[in-house]
């Protein structure tokens, strides 16, 4: 690993990173909306952000000097499951925009035109080979995989999101610890993170780093479950 690989992951260890992103669907999808959460989830000690699309990227970008994984969503026909940078195209996108890390769906689900995980990543290695990736996995089985193949980070993220992992333990402290134990790559827990404590679990079971989103930058989903309780 390179110099410059290494100050990144340097930099996020053992810290707390906020993914800021709004799909067209939300009522905050903006570029600039995204550059203010951003700077808010800064100012609050936030080493690290996660967003989705080169438009809230660079935005982002302009406003904090954090190290960014990046993310592009986008359904394609032929495989509407893998939704979370799922060609070549977006990994090309994120590259040139300058991305310190790249997260992609790593799950055992075909990606589009039919290709499987190993085939799709060992093109994308051989392409940047010195760009760090990020493997959103849903089990163990699919972390330890992704590590063997290459992966630099293991995160946790789709756990739950899987049709094969529905109804799962969440946050998945399980597949937390095994994946920190076992898989010989620094781990991110992501993914259903909705508290401190809960943050503060996973790292005092050794991740690298935690990333939390929907609990800090969705006000839509806060205010839902704050109705909810009222309505219970």
């Amino acid at each position: 690993m390179n110099e410059k690989n290494k100050q990144i992951l340097d930099a996020i260890k053992g810290q707390l990173i906020v993914s800021c992103q709004a799909l067209p669907s939300e009522p905050l999808h903006s570029s600039y909306i995204m550059s203010r959460m951003a700077y808010a989830a800064y100012l609050g000690g936030s080493k690290g952000i996660r967003a989705n699309s080169v438009e809230d990227i660079l935005e982002i970008k302009k406003t904090v000097d954090l190290p960014v994984i990046g993310i592009i969503k986008i359904d394609y026909e032929d495989a509407p499951d893998v939704y979370i940078t799922p060609t070549m195209k977006e990994i090309d996108a994120l590259v040139e925009i300058g991305v310190e890390v790249i997260a992609m769906d790593a799950t055992k689900r075909t990606r589009p035109a039919q290709l499987d995980l190993d085939t799709f990543f060992k093109a994308v290695r051989e392409k940047y080979p010195d760009q760090l990736f990020m493997a959103d996995c849903s089990n163990i089985e699919e972390g330890m995989h992704a590590a063997e193949i290459g992966f630099d980070l293991i995160g946790t993220t789709m756990a739950g999101y899987t049709e094969y992992t529905k109804g799962c333990s969440l946050p998945p402290y399980r597949m937390i610890k095994t994946l920190v134990e076992q898989c010989g790559k620094p781990v991110i827990a992501e993914g259903n993170i909705s508290t401190p404590e809960q943050c503060r679990h996973a790292m005092d079971i050794g991740v690298h780093a935690v990333v939390v989103g929907s609990a800090i930058t969705r006000p839509l989903e806060i205010t839902k479950k704050f109705k909810a309780a009222l309505d219970a």
